[in-house]
C-alpha cells in the first residue's frame, strides 16, 4: 500500500513558512508595485494570510488573463500576491512528496534538471540506439492542450494516493477548482501561471511515465512537461508503442496526442533530427531551433531600439543576452551567436534620457 501524508497543514501556514514563499515570490520583482504596497505592512499581511488559512476563509482569486505570444501563444493566468505566497508555502511542503518518486527522464520544473539536462540525456540516447543498431528511429509527441485537458477528479484522486491530511487537501482542491468554468459538469483544466500547475502537471504525467518505463519497459523514454520521446532502433516496435500509449492517455487521463506526433528516422543523410526542448538534436552534434535565433534577432533590435531611447539599461540588456547565450551554448552556434550579437549597436541614449538619470 502506498504510502500517505498526514498532518502537512501545520507545516506551510506557520509565520514563518509563510515568511520564507514571500521571499521566494519577490525574488527579481521588488520594484514591483504590489510588492512595495504587500511589504509596508509586510507582517500584518502575513499574519492575515495565516489566519485565513488556519479558519478556512481563504479563497483562491480572482485570475488575471493575459496572452503570450513567444515562444508561442499562450494564455497566462497570474494570481495576486497573496495567493502566491500561499502555494510557495504549499509547495514547499508537499513537492518532496513526490519529487523522490518521479522518474529519472522528467525535466520540467524539477530541482536540478532542464532543458540543459534534458536535451544532454536525448542526445546520449540517440548515441546509444545509434552504436547498438547503426540506425535510430523517435516517437515524438505532444499532449494536445494539456493544461486546459486536465481533469480535476482524475488529479485530486491521484493526489488523494500520497496525501491525506484533510485541511491540505482542502487548499489543494479550491486551488484546482479556482480555474473552474461555472456549470461545468467534469471540470478540467489548470492554470498556466500557478506555481502548484507545474507539480500539478506532473503528478498528472507522473502515470504516464509510470507506464511507459515498468509496463512497456522502454529504456529511453524522457519526458518534458507535455512533450515526451521514446528513441529506439525499430519503426515497427515505436509505432505499436505509440498505439499503447494513445490508449492509456485516453482511457486513464482523458488525454491525447496532438497532430504533431510521429515516428521518424534520425539521421544526418536525410537532415532529420529530434526537435526536443528548443534543440535540434542529432547523434553526433545539436543545433539551436532556426526560430530561437529569429526571436532573439528581433529581441536585439527592440533592445538596441529602447537603449537608445532611455528605457532599458545595458545591465538589463546585458541578463537578456546571457541567458540566450547560455542557452545557445549548449549546442554547436558559435558562428550563430556571432552574427546574432553582432548585427545590432547599441547607441548610447542622449544624456537627459538615460534610465538613472
Amino acid at each position: 500500500m502506498a504510502k500517505t501524508y498526514d498532518d502537512l497543514f501545520g507545516s506551510f501556514t506557520t509565520f514563518e513558512a509563510l515568511h520564507r514563499a514571500w521571499g521566494r515570490v519577490i525574488r527579481g520583482r521588488r520594484s514591483q508595485t504590489d510588492v512595495i504596497r504587500f511589504e509596508r505592512d509586510l507582517e500584518p499581511n502575513l499574519i492575515d494570510i495565516q489566519n485565513a488559512l488556519i479558519w478556512k476563509t481563504y479563497q483562491t482569486g480572482p485570475y488575471r488573463n493575459f496572452r503570450v505570444f513567444e515562444p508561442k501563444e499562450r494564455n497566462i493566468s497570474a494570481l495576486p500576491l497573496k495567493d502566491r505566497i500561499v502555494q510557495h508555502a504549499l509547495v514547499e511542503t508537499i513537492e518532496p512528496i513526490w519529487e523522490k518518486r518521479f522518474i529519472f527522464d522528467s525535466y520540467a520544473c524539477r530541482p536540478g534538471k532542464g532543458t540543459h539536462s534534458g536535451a544532454d540525456r536525448a542526445q546520449a540516447f540517440l548515441r546509444a540506439a545509434l552504436r547498438e543498431q547503426g540506425e535510430v528511429y523517435v516517437l515524438k509527441a505532444d499532449i494536445s492542450k494539456y493544461f486546459p485537458s486536465v481533469c480535476h477528479d482524475v488529479l485530486k484522486r491521484l493526489i488523494r494516493r500520497r496525501i491525506a491530511c484533510k485541511d491540505t487537501l482542502w487548499l489543494i482542491d479550491g486551488i484546482i477548482d479556482s480555474s473552474a468554468e461555472p456549470g461545468m459538469v467534469m471540470p478540467r483544466g489548470i492554470p498556466i501561471g500557478n506555481l502548484t500547475s507545474q507539480l500539478f502537471a506532473n503528478i498528472y504525467l507522473h502515470e504516464l511515465d509510470e507506464f511507459v518505463k515498468y509496463e512497456l519497459r522502454e529504456k529511453r523514454y524522457l519526458r518534458y512537461m507535455d512533450d515526451f520521446a521514446v528513441i529506439g532502433t525499430d519503426k515497427a516496435h515505436l509505432h505499436e508503442t505509440r498505439r499503447a500509449i494513445e490508449d492509456f492517455l485516453h482511457a486513464n487521463l482523458g488525454l491525447r496526442t496532438n497532430h504533431k506526433t510521429q515516428v521518424f528516422p534520425v539521421s544526418i543523410t536525410n537532415g532529420r533530427s529530434l526537435d526536443f526542448l528548443g534543440y535540434r538534436i542529432w547523434p553526433t552534434h545539436r543545433k539551436i531551433r532556426k526560430d530561437s535565433a529569429g526571436r532573439m534577432r528581433r529581441k536585439m533590435k527592440r533592445m538596441a531600439r529602447q537603449y537608445h531611447e532611455g528605457k532599458i539599461t545595458l545591465d538589463q540588456v546585458s541578463q537578456v543576452v546571457m541567458s540566450w547565450v547560455g542557452h545557445a551554448g549548449h549546442a554547436d552556434t558559435f558562428r550563430l551567436r556571432s552574427r546574432v550579437l553582432g548585427d545590432v549597436a547599441f547607441i548610447p541614449p542622449p544624456r537627459g534620457r538615460r534610465p538613472h538619470e
